[in-house]
């Protein structure tokens, strides 16, 4: 498991409350002791990082410990940002009497679904193929498995919504050959820019198609050299947390088939919250006894995938000081 943290990128998922954001924060804390720079990010909505740091986080990184920066990405700030810049374009070409509609349309693009995931998708990202920011390792705390699931897939899905809107224009000849030349059926990476200028079939557009095409275009690119991070094995993984009860198994394990056959690669399950061998009394034998049966189902559908585990607590998960001792505990673990 060590070859987790020596990855440019981890992913830590799983069912809403099993844990993932005291699993991101404590591996944080362990590869930041071993000299890694590292950047651990929220990009759940429902932000706990912070909580778990006990400090206070914002949409920027913080330095809670040396080479330990956190934040908490705040989708709402994302969205905001893209509409403006969607707002100051329009500006450029609509007529002043169409300004009180169209921004009363953004207004409303605000609540639309799928936005908030939009905007957070094109945040990570910039994150995820940033070559020049300053960390060894950037650990992201997902949302719950389905929201997670979600921003992976949601590439495609924004690659066939450019193509369409591409194919609709009314320039949609000339915006054809665009594609032709850059989709990567037809040989050229969708990523790569044109290496003599002088063959972009962009220059055949006019001013205001061009930047309509060309906002579209290096989005869609982002959106691919994302996605070619997240599936490359040397570069990224992914690992699932959950505790050892059926919903949390269930779940996890569909999560981990999806992702397969995604080709998105799993690095290993984390059991959280296992009984202590030391806890007595009769109610926590019960538990044992139903958590052994669980541990045994665990064993068998991820036998595939290394499965470390970390042990219930007595007390909540808060400071760093318990986040170090949890770090302690993964390294053990084998991280």
């Amino acid at each position: 498991m060590q070859a987790v943290l020596n990855r440019r990128l981890l992913w830590v998922g799983g069912k809403g409350g099993v844990g993932k954001t005291t699993v991101a924060a404590s591996l944080a804390v362990l590869a930041a002791s071993r000299g890694k720079r590292v950047l651990v990010v929220s990009t759940d909505p429902a932000h706990s990082l912070g909580d778990v740091f006990d400090r206070s986080l914002g949409d920027a990184p913080r330095r809670l410990l040396p080479n330990l920066d956190a934040m908490e990405i705040d989708p709402d700030i994302e969205v905001e940002a893209h509409l403006q810049r969607v707002t100051q374009q329009m500006r450029r070409y609509a007529a002043p009497e169409m300004m009180q509609e169209l921004e009363r349309q953004m207004r409303l693009t605000r609540q639309s679904p799928g936005t908030q995931e939009a905007a957070l998708l094109e945040r990570l990202a910039r994150l995820m193929i940033d070559d020049t920011a300053p960390y060894d390792l950037i650990i992201f705390d997902t949302a719950p498995t389905g929201h997670t699931l979600r921003l992976l897939t949601l590439p495609e899905a924004m690659a066939a919504w450019t193509d369409g809107l591409l194919a609709h224009n009314r320039k949609s000849a000339e915006l054809g050959k665009v594609l032709d030349h850059l989709t990567p059926k037809r040989g050229r990476d969708v990523a790569t820019p044109f290496d003599d200028p002088s063959e972009d079939p962009l220059n055949d557009l006019d001013e205001r198609t061009r930047e309509v095409a060309t906002t579209l275009i290096n989005r869609r690119r982002l959106f691919h050299q994302a996605r070619r991070r997240i599936e490359d094995t040397t570069a990224c993984s992914f690992l699932f947390v959950m505790t050892p009860e059926r919903l949390p198994i269930l779940e996890t394990d569909r999560a981990v088939r999806t992702l397969e056959e995604a080709h998105i690669p799993v690095a290993g399950t984390l059991v959280n919250r296992v009984i202590p061998t030391d806890a007595d009394g009769a109610f926590l034998q019960a538990r044992r006894e139903q958590e052994a049966s669980y541990l045994a189902r665990i064993d068998t559908l991820f036998a595939r995938f290394p499965r470390p585990s970390l042990p219930w607590l007595p007390t909540d998960v808060q400071g760093i000081e318990v986040l170090e001792m949890l770090a302690g505990k993964l390294e053990q673990q084998g991280f």
